[in-house]
């Protein structure tokens, strides 16, 4: 496991204009976005030991990271 975090501008190189465009003209992408940023940075403050967590509360936030994520992507892909 590493402790980098996974910004969504670094998951999606070559989506990073198009994220900006949609935070800005999608409020419900944006709200993902945001709930996706606050997540990542909860689980790396956890995974860091900065702020612990329990093992189940950790998996618990690590799969609705990866369920953002998906949707994230998915709506990337349409239009």
């Amino acid at each position: 496991m590493t402790h980098t975090p996974h910004e969504l501008a670094a998951d999606f190189p070559d989506q990073a204009d198009r994220i900006h465009e949609m935070k800005i003209s999608d409020r419900h992408f944006a709200r993902l976005a945001d709930e996706y940023h606050d997540l990542n940075r909860t689980i790396h403050r956890a995974e860091t030991g900065v702020e612990p967590v329990s093992e189940e509360h950790e998996r618990v936030m690590r799969h609705r990271r990866v369920v953002l994520k998906d949707e994230i992507a998915r709506m990337l892909r349409e239009d």
